[in-house]
């Protein structure tokens, strides 16, 4: 008898959160309860470590990406007889956090974190946090992860803080992490360091110079910040340009350039480019990282700082002392106008570098920091360098990287990659376990141990020997340096084992018009609103279906519409199909057939191509199960056994891509074990 729910339209909004209190009562989601495989067998193991969502907010479509791929993995494979641990996890993200909390505050209460003092500002840091952290995981229930909520992991408690502690002094040993004066990326807005990720590029107009420093000084140079000229040591030029050759080696006084004195060296490097502006590069090498490289190269001084760390002038003489920047940048302008040096001002486009959180510009300073040292030789790793054992595993294929291009840009990253700064002037973090220090540990110090920490180490677990290395790590490209060759480095380091076996690149969620999303255009989706809407596996297949890995992809309500449609008629196809008595004989050929689908569907999940999987298993129930089988069966009294096979079968297909209301109709047929446990074919 057709069970009463048909009697009403498929309701997505009453029928996901039930379905997913199932799981979760089952304890199917933690591996250790899988029943062992048909043939009795201990299930091999298949590991995914969540990428941890900040707790700063809530989900945005790129987490609803990232959870949706590897929801779709973890089922596919728990299907498939795996032990599958799918682990899940939350970022403190320290500065993104900390600026949150602190723009709440003065906002609110009109006052700043040293106003409130430190114990008082993180008690209120650790409130918003968990209460963030909370919104995060129900929303990660929304999105139907069948992760292991018993084994959930936050970079900051008590078990990470250990490793952490335990990956830094073993590192500090070594002499691998070092305090040193070097160039970092400084927020005088933030008043702290910051990774290159956390920099935001904005493009604005800008005027470049090209002047002389005097007017028997014989070479021109540009630039777009005359006010930095004032701390200046050298000029350098390509070795072989023959304009300057004559020039290298020789040393320029200069009594008097906008009320400082200048001595200035012409030194030839080949990391100048002959052909860019006028050849030659003014070195201040105290407020830019190539400069200070050049003149590491060329023992050139490198203590002239001229921006203090709150973006003021300092040691520059009477006319622009303590005065801002973008005033100085005038009256240097104004100087070179009078004293006729100016030669060419032009307006161009330029990239600023600002910080993310605060909106402050970069200023590169150098600063008393701690540093990890990626060149030296580890003794423990026979003698390879941080830096070699990033590049190793990469090089020989024990790690994938999907779309394979990005491999090329992993090793260019990697051969230019410098010393890391690991500090950051801000409370919320892991406090840097040196005595008396009161600096943090940069977020992706903690995030880089993610893959061995969550399974418990510096302990020796029986999850660290099972699940490490982990099958796979999904994530999005743009932190392909930032996050996994950190991980990878960590892992290397403190295990002597590659973090994961293959690295799964998504790209971005764009709208319709292929814009980024963003709160100034307003053209966000919010995908838990998607789940009310439309329902949670209607978004899912919005976001897989033409999503190729590594390249961004286009998302609308639209699409989404679309496969609401395609729920409904799954439901209405159920209906049908559930009516007819499960009688007759299996119709041999059309068996055959769906046993080739199977074959070709397999092959695309193995394979990672999930965007095809679904288009197919899609376009076969749409328009050969429901528009041609079941047609043609409403005259064949014969075909419900037929039927009831093809609509289980096809629902085991399906129900990586859309577990909700595939389980739902599951649960109506005459099987008694759920879905989510059933062996794929």
């Amino acid at each position: 008898m057709l069970n009463e729910k048909f009697l009403k339209p498929y309701n997505p909004q009453e029928t996901e959160p039930r379905i997913y209190k199932l799981w979760e009562k089952s304890g199917f989601f933690n591996p250790d309860n899988l029943p062992a495989d048909e043939a009795g067998r201990q299930r091999k193991p298949f590991t995914i470590i969540m990428p941890p969502p900040n707790v700063t907010g809530v989900l945005h479509m790129g987490h609803a990406l990232m959870l949706t791929l590897e929801d779709i993995m973890i089922r596919y494979k728990r299907m498939r007889g795996f032990k599958t641990l799918w682990l899940p996890g939350t970022d403190h993200a320290a500065i993104a956090t900390q600026s949150r909390v602190e723009k709440e505050i003065l906002k609110n209460e009109k006052k700043s974190r040293h106003t409130l003092g430190r114990d008082e500002f993180l008690k209120r840091v650790e409130v918003f946090a968990k209460e963030s952290h909370d919104t995060i995981v129900s929303q990660i229930k929304v999105m139907g992860a069948s992760c292991d909520w018993s084994r959930e992991a936050f970079t900051l408690d008590e078990k990470r803080t250990r490793a952490v502690r335990t990956v830094f002094q073993k590192m500090y040993e070594d002499g691998l992490i070092y305090r040193g004066n070097r160039i970092v990326n400084w927020d005088p807005k933030g008043q702290t360091t910051i990774s290159d990720d956390e920099i935001v590029y904005e493009e604005r107009k800008t005027k470049l110079y090209t002047f002389r420093y005097s007017k028997d000084f014989p070479i021109s140079i540009a630039t777009t910040r005359p006010e930095t000229k004032l701390g200046d040591v050298g000029v350098a030029v390509h070795p072989d340009d023959a304009r300057y050759k004559k020039y290298i080696g020789k040393v320029f006084e200069i009594p008097d350039f906008a009320g400082v004195a200048l001595s200035v060296k012409i030194v030839g490097d080949k990391e100048v480019d002959p052909a860019f502006g006028t050849g030659a590069v003014g070195l201040t090498p105290a407020h830019s990282q190539t400069d200070w490289e050049i003149a590491e190269r060329h023992n050139l001084d490198k203590t002239k700082v001229v921006v203090s760390e709150f973006g003021k002038m300092l040691n520059v003489g009477v006319l622009a002392e303590g005065k801002k920047v973008s005033e100085v940048r005038e009256l240097v302008v104004k100087w070179l106008k009078e004293k006729g040096l100016l030669q060419k001002e032009e307006e161009i486009t330029h990239n600023v570098a600002t910080a993310e959180r605060t909106g402050g510009v970069i200023e590169p300073l150098p600063k008393l920091q701690w540093f990890v040292n990626v060149n030296k030789p580890v003794k423990e790793r026979d003698g390879k360098t941080l830096k070699e054992l990033m590049r190793e595993p990469i090089a020989k294929g024990e790690i994938k990287i999907l779309p394979e291009h990005f491999t090329k840009t992993y090793f260019h990253w990697i051969e230019n990659l410098r010393d890391w700064c690991i500090s950051r002037q801000i409370w919320y973090g892991h406090k840097i376990p040196i005595e008396g220090e009161e600096d943090t540990l940069d977020t992706w110090f903690s995030s880089g141990l993610w893959s061995f920490s969550t399974l418990g180490w510096p302990e020796r677990t029986k999850d660290l020997e099972l699940y490490h290395p982990t099958a796979v790590l999904e994530t999005g490209y743009e932190i392909l340096f930032f996050w996994v060759a950190r991980m990878i480095l960590m892992s290397e380091y403190a295990l002597g084992q590659i973090p994961f076996k293959t690295v799964y690149l998504h790209g971005t969620v764009r709208d319709a018009q292929g814009r980024k999303m963003s709160k100034s255009l307003g053209n966000g989706i919010d995908p838990i609103l998607i789940a009310q809407k439309f329902g949670t596996d209607a978004g899912r297949m919005a976001l897989v279906v033409g999503n190729t890995p590594g390249t961004d992809t286009n998302i609308s309500e639209d699409k989404i519409r679309g496969y609401q449609h395609f729920a409904n008629k799954l439901w209405n196809i159920a209906r049908f199909v559930l009516s007819r008595e499960n009688e007759g004989e299996v119709d041999k050929a059309l068996q055959k057939e769906f046993t080739a689908l199977n074959k070709d569907i397999t092959e695309d999940m193995e394979q990672y191509r999930f965007h095809l999987a679904a288009e197919k298993i899609y376009a076969y129930v749409w328009h050969r199960l429901a528009d041609e089988i079941i047609e043609e069966s409403k005259k064949k009294a014969s075909r419900g056994t037929t039927l009831h096979y093809l609509l289980k079968n096809s629902l085991k297909l399906l129900h990586p891509f859309m577990p909700f209301i595939t389980e739902e109709i599951w649960g109506l047929t005459d099987e008694k074990d759920l879905l989510i446990i059933q062996p794929w074919l």
